[in-house]
């Protein structure tokens, strides 16, 4: 009978494989085998959605998270997730947070303290849509540059939102030209200071009946963001204030500005998950490559 020897001992090697299998002593851990298609040197997201509100085809944060969870996996990520908040454990090896939930700045206790233990990590963070709305808007623009006050009137609602991309070397707004989608923009901002925010793309806000007095005002959507939180290390973020309609997360400029931002605020090189190619899938039992 074939043996093999395991913590000094000389052991049939039946029982040895089922050493290996239990994570005993001397063993080689048996995890799970990796879903089909993930990379596993990728960066590690986590996307933290929400509950759906408003119409149809509007703030569909569920869908979001199952579609973006396939799409970046896809690029070469390593996706989590959930429709609350991260957690401290949930943040440990986390590189990026990307934010897609309705007045997500409505941060607990538990959720604020391991937001800003993760961001004093150097932890990166992508905002999107009014996932930056709450009541302290100081305070959050302090984590992704700027953000809003909940219960203002502070919206276009629907209408045409024309970009004007003011940083076009910018490599996060490569292929990136000024366009116009239907969705809604946001102004009467609350602007971090020191450091201020980088400007990707500015629109004109459109005369909407709320939008009042300042129709034609001149507004960052699109936007980086530096800086490092009280004694922490440098941490990025990236925010794009659209994704009311939830079809334009779809439109190809805007998926691929979308994975750019989320490489660079993970502090990787911007194209990384924009260029993924996936290894091609071993053979099995006679399957050619690739099936």
């Amino acid at each position: 009978m074939a043996n093999r020897r395991v913590s000094g001992a000389l052991i049939p090697l039946f029982l040895a494989g089922a050493l290996w299998a239990q994570g005993g002593r001397g063993a080689v851990p048996a995890g799970p085998p990796l879903p089909q298609g993930q990379n596993p040197n990728g960066m590690r997201v986590f996307i933290w959605a929400g509950l759906k509100s408003h119409g149809d085809g509007q703030h569909d944060y569920p869908q979001f998270l199952a579609d973006w969870s396939k799409i970046l996996t896809e690029h070469g990520a390593i996706v989590d997730g959930a429709l609350h908040g991260p957690s401290a454990a949930d943040l440990e090896h986390t590189d990026v947070v990307v934010i897609y939930k309705g007045d997500a700045a409505y941060l607990s206790d538990s959720v604020k303290s391991a937001l800003e233990g993760y961001v004093k990590r150097g932890g990166g963070l992508v905002s999107l849509h009014d996932s930056l709305c709450g009541p302290d808007p100081a305070y959050f623009a302090s984590l992704v540059g700027g953000a809003k006050k909940h219960g203002e009137v502070n919206y276009t609602l629907d209408a045409p939102i024309s970009y004007t991309v003011v940083d076009p070397v910018n490599p996060i707004m490569k292929e990136m030209s000024n366009f116009t989608i239907s969705d809604e923009a946001f102004f009467s901002m609350t602007w971090s200071k020191d450091p201020e925010i980088h400007v990707l793309a500015t629109v004109r806000i459109p005369p909407t009946h709320s939008a009042g007095d300042h129709k034609d005002e001149v507004v960052p959507q699109i936007w980086t963001y530096q800086h490092n939180l009280g004694d922490g290390q440098p941490a990025r973020a990236f925010v794009w204030m659209q994704g009311h309609t939830y079809a334009n997360f779809a439109n190809p400029q805007i998926q691929r500005m979308l994975l750019r931002g989320i490489s660079w605020a993970g502090n990787r090189r911007v194209d990384d998950l924009v260029n993924y190619v996936a290894p091609p899938r071993p053979a099995r039992g006679g399957e050619p490559p690739g099936k």
